[in-house]
């Protein structure tokens, strides 16, 4: 299914589309059940909090995440 398929969301300004996407992924969040996790990423998650507990002062702060995102550009 397009988007351009649908011609009320079609029609709508990219103010109101946004408002619906919005809409839209609270209806999926609040219903997580039926959106699978896949295993790859339980296995990630684990992998990253076993990294966290056993070493919990290695993570940047906010202000050193940003520092070193900027000095990429």
């Amino acid at each position: 299914m397009n988007v351009t398929e649908i011609s009320q969301i079609a029609a709508m300004s990219v103010p109101e589309k946004i408002v619906f996407l919005e809409d839209l992924w609270d209806s999926i969040a609040a219903n997580d059940q039926t959106v699978p996790v896949p295993e790859s990423h339980v296995r990630e998650l684990d992998r990253r909090l076993a990294r966290h507990t056993s070493n919990p002062g290695s993570l940047l702060s906010l202000q050193e995440l940003q520092q070193k995102i900027a000095s990429r550009t």
